[in-house]
């Protein structure tokens, strides 16, 4: 995935609660992640809406989402 297709893209340690879009939380810096065995990557797009999460564990994908919203800002599926 790119910051050009997904938009900006931030990192954190982990993720809180249960309802989508995931709640990231504990944000890191890109080189931070070089000393992490597993981190999340949020893409966010031009109004701040996280459209993609990667878990990323041992440099590898290993959970992925995607976030579509309604033009009220509403998710419109996950």
């Amino acid at each position: 995935m790119s910051e050009q297709s997904h938009g900006e893209c931030r990192y954190f340690l982990t993720y809180s609660g249960v309802k989508l879009p995931l709640n990231l939380v504990t944000p890191i810096s890109e080189a931070d992640t070089r000393n992490r065995n597993t981190y999340m990557r949020g893409y966010y797009d031009a109004q701040d809406r996280l459209v993609a999460v990667e878990k990323v564990v041992y440099g590898e994908i290993e959970i992925e989402h995607r976030y579509a919203y309604h033009a009220n800002g509403q998710i419109s599926w996950a």
